[in-house]
């Protein structure tokens, strides 16, 4: 009875490093009496040492976070090569000839200059090599907060008599919140994968600045219901991607103030602890299910704060900003297209609506890459092409103070006035210029009284000159 007892401590054990800390533990964060305390659980040492230098293997792949961003990699890899296939020739010449006109059309609807770099037909696992750190880096305050409530509510609610063994585990713990969200991420990236036509199809830059990239199997999958000819339909996702690809190149800036806007936002996300702490009072080792579909549907991430809110608002009008430029660019190196309008209109409707992958992507890290003001901002740059030319619309991304702001999305009056008072050789005013304006207002008003004249003159009386009184 008491080998059978033993065999049952043995397999428990196992089970729950195996299915409770998923590959994720180290056994340098538990001293000598942890060690003496589970053998003396009845755990045999030869097991106990093979399942330490498995483990210690694993934890390799973990970062000072203790989150597996390669398990992520994995898991997106497995499901983008589930269906992917390679770039035949005759995808690979067409998008190739279709890159070539869409050079030249674009040479003459903007200014900004031609990649440095050839663009490229991919599939679906490049794209997940190519664009995996973007999502590590975008993901990465989200997974670090939840590992460390995850971490803080375990510690609470673990019972008086494990608490000792779970002292210098921190590690462990923050790797089953990590390990988890890893894995949903590298499920979302992997879906994603059949999802992307582009580059720069997600709004977001996820490819390395210049670099032009199309997936030829997501298109094909795209445009076989479309009753839209498959070569007009690549001609238009290659001129996009281009003029995409192009402004992150010109606007070196820009990558960087999108990624900074996004990895803002994602810090300010909060775990809602109540949650946290209400799955931890009974969770189950063995059956880790809970706690992953709620990293999946997002029930961990609580509603927006204001200061949230607002940063999700910033972040929407410089997104449609972006691509309210590409859309006016495309549709005009594109009007050779018999079916460039039907194509447009298609291609906005479906960022509108996004995909499968980008509403779990929105539940992960509580974010919607899908601007809502897109049409707003197309028909602002639209304005701004009609009264200033391509050119001197084009020079607004020279530097990112003159970067329209969501003010002119809802004016863009006002800001062709400053883009032709500029043009006329007065200088272009900006928010500092009116932060002064208001403040020198202000003061003036401030010591003013009795209709303008200063204190001890009579109203209507002019003010007598340090000489005396003027003359008549």
């Amino acid at each position: 009875m008491a080998d059978e007892d033993d065999r049952g401590d043995d397999r428990e054990f196992e089970d729950m490093l195996r299915q409770l800390f998923g590959g994720s533990f180290d056994p340098s964060t538990i001293d000598p009496e942890q060690l003496e305390e589970l053998k003396r659980m009845g755990v045999d040492p030869a097991m106990m040492q093979a399942a330490m230098r498995q483990l210690q293997e694993t934890m390799r792949n973990t970062d000072e976070s203790g989150i597996d961003w390669q398990a992520a990699k994995r898991a997106a890899l497995h499901l983008a090569n589930q269906s992917d296939r390679s770039v035949s020739s005759v995808q690979r010449g067409g998008f190739e000839q279709a890159f070539t006109l869409a050079t030249l059309w674009l040479s003459e609807s903007t200014t900004i200059s031609e990649l440095a770099t050839a663009p490229e037909t991919i599939t679906r696992g490049a794209w997940v090599e190519a664009t995996m750190p973007v999502w590590q880096e975008l993901a990465e305050p989200v997974a670090t907060s939840i590992a460390d409530a995850l971490t803080r509510a375990i510690g609470e609610q673990a019972p008086e008599e494990m608490r000792d063994m779970l002292q210098g585990a921190g590690r462990i713990m923050r790797a089953i919140g990590g390990s988890l969200f890893a894995g949903q991420l590298g499920h979302v990236v992997g879906e994603l994968s059949k999802e992307v036509l582009s580059g720069g199809d997600v709004g977001i830059p996820v490819m390395p600045a210049g670099r032009a990239v199309i997936l030829p199997l997501n298109a094909a999958d795209f445009g076989r219901d479309l009753e839209i000819p498959q070569d007009q339909l690549d001609l238009y996702l290659a001129t996009r991607e281009l003029a995409h690809a192009r402004l992150f190149r010109h606007a070196k800036w820009l990558r960087l103030h999108v990624i900074a806007q996004v990895t803002d936002f994602a810090r300010g996300v909060e775990i809602d602890m109540g949650a946290i702490e209400d799955m931890a009072s009974r969770f189950d080792p063995n059956a880790p299910d809970e706690f992953r579909e709620a990293i999946e549907n997002g029930a961990l991430l609580p509603e927006r704060t204001e200061s949230q809110t607002a940063a999700l608002a910033r972040l929407e009008n410089l997104l449609a900003t972006i691509e309210g430029w590409v859309d006016v660019v495309t549709a005009d190196a594109t009007a050779r297209i018999p079916s460039s309008d039907r194509i447009a209109e298609v291609v906005r409707r479906r960022r509108a609506v996004g995909g499968p992958g980008e509403h779990a992507l929105g539940t992960l890290v509580g974010l919607e890459l899908r601007p809502r003001r897109i049409r707003e901002a197309a028909a602002m740059w639209r304005a701004v092409t009609d009264a200033v030319g391509i050119a001197g619309r084009d020079a607004l991304w020279d530097y990112p103070d003159l970067m329209p702001t969501a003010e002119d999305i809802d004016d863009p009056a006002a800001l062709i006035a400053r883009m032709r008072a500029h043009a006329e050789g007065a200088p272009l005013r900006d928010e500092m210029d009116e932060a002064i304006d208001a403040l020198l207002r202000d003061a003036l008003g401030g010591g003013a009284s009795g209709g303008g004249a200063s204190s001890g003159e009579e109203p209507g009386e002019e003010p007598e000159s340090p000489e005396g009184p003027r003359p008549v």
